[in-house]
């Protein structure tokens, strides 16, 4: 990260993908939620694609960006609209003092930490030898797994509108 760019850059994409974050935790719409950890996922890809490395922010956006995405917006659409419904919870002082620890865990890492990275070695590329071992030595593992989940999807289409179809009639 040497040129001006890529660290304006760098600090730009920190900045929506913190603010996305927050507002992702702040809104109480669920689906204005979902759009924003969407937003927050792009913004680590793009992080990760300033970082040069190009497979893991591929593999960001293909996994949350897109599938957890995917998955978040059935989990909220499937139920019943009454179901999905915000209110206040007796957990929000907990998860108020769990945020609170966890980002003082998170400073002190980051105040704590030797940042200097001159003596370190670059990064070997990886992409290519995971793509071949997905494609030869683990397709059986690979295929099975997707097969698996999307299994799992549709049993759960299936068991949320035969609910609704019984309370309907």
């Amino acid at each position: 990260m040497d040129d001006t760019g890529t660290i304006i850059a760098f600090w730009l994409l920190a900045a929506i993908t913190v603010g996305s974050a927050l507002l992702t935790a702040a809104v109480r719409n669920l689906i204005h939620a979902v759009i924003f950890l969407v937003v927050s996922f792009m913004g680590v890809a793009g992080l990760y694609i300033t970082l040069s490395a190009d497979f893991i922010a591929v593999t960001q956006i293909l996994i949350c960006a897109g599938a957890i995405s995917i998955l978040l917006l059935f989990a909220i659409m499937l139920p019943p609209r009454a179901a999905r419904r915000t209110s206040e919870s007796f957990l929000r002082f907990p998860a108020l003092m769990l945020a609170g620890l966890v980002a003082a865990t998170l400073a002190f890492v980051a105040v704590d930490t030797d940042w200097r990275i001159a003596g370190r070695a670059g990064f070997t590329q990886t992409a290519s030898v995971i793509g071949e071992s997905l494609l030869n030595k683990y397709v059986l593992p690979f295929e099975i797994a997707s097969v698996l989940l999307l299994v799992a999807m549709l049993g759960a289409i299936v068991l949320v509108n035969a609910e609704g179809a019984v309370e309907g009639e």
